[in-house]
């Protein structure tokens, strides 16, 4: 039998200041279909930035 389609799937969050640190996580593609932007730790600018999904 076939699966059926995971409804979460791992995704990479990257800094839009530096664009070299990222996180990954996962999310809900059904629930949350636009990119996800989150305030995350950037330990090399040492300071929270906005980190946007990155397909």
């Amino acid at each position: 039998m076939a699966k059926k389609a995971e409804a979460r799937e791992i995704i990479r969050i990257v800094c839009t200041e530096d664009g070299k640190n990222y996180y990954t996580t996962t999310k809900n593609r059904k629930n949350t279909t636009e990119r996800l932007e989150l305030m995350k730790y950037n330990p090399n600018l040492r300071k929270r930035t906005l980190h946007r999904e990155k397909k």
